[in-house]
């Protein structure tokens, strides 16, 4: 969440608040956040380095604006830079993707497009491989319906992450063509 809050305030300084409204209407479609837990993630950031913030009053009440520092322009460069990682590529796929455009080396965003469908090739043909595994099963008639669903549920993956390698080789293409 961190790299995102930085990809934010690169676009300039924010209170908690207004970060809160950008996830709530957009970021969350990918990438779900509480109050708290942006609250927290701001404090990680300011423990780092990364961000600071400048305090004032509006409307009777405290608040801070927080703006990314030089340290944390170059924390995000870092993380844009970096192979894909992590538990839930989806979201990291598109948290990258929605940053992309923060990026002005052509070089560093075609980097960033083949590194995702690099990722996403691999999860692709790990879940294919998986599913030739279990096919090859010999699933006592008890299980059968347990497996018939867990087997969909496996399925529902494998055609998920061939409609996403689709459309991220579809747009590392376009951005070839630029």
């Amino acid at each position: 969440m961190g790299n995102v809050i930085l990809g934010l305030l690169l676009i300039g300084p924010q209170t908690l608040y207004s970060l809160n409204k950008q996830f709530e209407q957009g970021i969350s479609l990918f990438y779900r956040a509480s109050y708290g837990s942006l609250q927290s993630a701001l404090k990680a950031l300011l423990a780092k380095g990364y961000v600071t913030f400048v305090e004032g009053i509006d409307g009777g009440r405290n608040k801070k604006t927080y703006s990314i520092t030089d340290a944390g322009g170059e924390a995000f460069d870092a993380w844009m830079r970096a192979p894909v990682a992590g538990g839930d590529l989806e979201v990291a796929a598109l948290s990258k993707l929605y940053h992309l455009g923060l990026v002005d080396d052509d070089e560093v965003r075609q980097a960033v497009l083949d590194d995702l469908v690099a990722a996403i090739t691999h999860e692709r043909d790990a879940l294919e491989g998986f599913a030739g595994q279990i096919d090859a099963l010999d699933v006592p008639d008890e299980y059968a319906r347990l497996f018939r669903y867990r087997r969909a549920t496996l399925d529902y993956g494998i055609v998920s992450h061939r409609a996403s390698l689709d459309w991220f080789l579809a747009l590392a293409e376009q951005e070839r063509r630029r």
